[in-house]
């Protein structure tokens, strides 16, 4: 599997349509959802799933609208019919790899894994769990099927055999209730090629996923990990982040060498509604030339921009409002699926 800061041939992305997923606010959703749209288009090719006909001419606006007259952004945008049940297409689209077979060169695959809305937590999945074999038919490329269940956001790789995940999410039994630890390990390595698996805990408060760790941890370097660090000790988030924090420390690589441990800031609680929202800045997606990370109104936006910039040379970072994104308990991340270029 390659990692994110590999060349990327497009980003998948789904048009947000589901009142459900922001009851009460979904009327703000779809022009920052523009923003974010033209945000990764300003570094690479976007490829957007939109749920019907009828959708297309307010999708268009709203892109023209946040690409403030750039039209090589909207040439970079290439809108098409797909339905979807939802918007999060970094856990329901397809994870590509490269097969790599003795004296030939690498051969591209995606995964098909199984999705079902983290673990049956809300309505319908059906046209969400299709969505990879409706792409490969689009787009040409092969697809396999795993066979269990498997949410992009619940992995991240560093390219060179490593893998992060965590317990919570990929051991719960609301996923693969018939799979033990070392079946799920067996699974990882035979269908992601990584010989190196590495556990977290616990996810941040308010995260639906059961902790996803594209809120807590990334891989910006084969050899380096940023992870989120809350300093308030009052705040729920704040032994769970020192928890995953030490264990990060202990850890080592595909070769048995400590890693590079960097750290980013918690936004301060983004509530609403009385619910607590999984407002992380590890929600970034690395983009071809840039990083697009979720904004929340608050210092700390510039102290995570300032890390990340540090931190992945040679990229623009570029903000995207979050604050009323995340109510779809999700961000950037959650909302984005890279496809590798073939070579990565």
């Amino acid at each position: 599997m390659p990692p994110e800061w590999a060349p990327h041939l497009a980003c998948y992305l789904v048009w947000p349509h589901n009142p459900d997923t922001w009851p009460g606010k979904f009327e703000l959703i779809p022009p920052l959802y523009a923003r974010m749209v033209a945000a990764i288009a300003s570094f690479e090719p976007v490829r957007l799933m939109v749920k019907d006909e009828a959708a297309m001419p307010e999708v268009l606006e709203l892109l023209q609208d946040a690409a403030g007259g750039d039209d090589a952004i909207i040439r970079n945008v290439e809108a098409f019919l797909l339905p979807t049940n939802d918007s999060w297409a970094r856990d329901h689209g397809p994870i590509f790899v490269n097969r790599i077979a003795p004296g030939d060169g690498p051969k591209q695959i995606a995964l098909d894994w199984r999705f079902n809305s983290w673990g049956e937590k809300y309505g319908a999945y059906d046209l969400d769990d299709v969505v990879p074999q409706r792409l490969a038919r689009r787009f040409g490329f092969e697809v396999i099927e795993p066979g269990i269940v498997l949410e992009g956001g619940s992995i991240d790789a560093n390219g060179a055999g490593t893998l992060l995940t965590t317990e919570s999410c990929l051991l719960n039994k609301n996923r693969n209730p018939d799979l033990s630890r070392a079946d799920i390990e067996d699974y990882l390595k035979t269908y992601l090629g990584v010989t190196n698996l590495l556990w977290l805990g616990d996810g941040i408060a308010g995260d639906d996923t059961d902790g996803h760790i594209d809120d807590l941890a990334r891989f910006v370097a084969p050899d380096t990990i940023v992870t989120v660090v809350e300093d308030d000790s009052a705040d729920v988030n704040y032994k769970p982040l020192q928890e995953n924090l030490t264990r990060l420390k202990s850890m080592r690589d595909q070769d048995g060498r400590p890693f590079r441990i960097e750290t980013l800031p918690m936004p301060p609680p983004v509530i609403y509604d009385g619910t607590r929202l999984p407002a992380s800045y590890a929600n970034f997606y690395i983009a071809n030339g840039g990083v697009v990370m979720p904004t929340f109104e608050c210092s700390a936006d510039r102290v995570a921009a300032s890390n990340l910039e540090r931190l992945l040379p040679g990229r623009r970072v570029v903000g995207v409002p979050s604050t009323d994104l995340v109510w779809g308990l999700g961000s950037v991340h959650c909302l984005s699926q890279q496809h590798p270029a073939p070579s990565a």
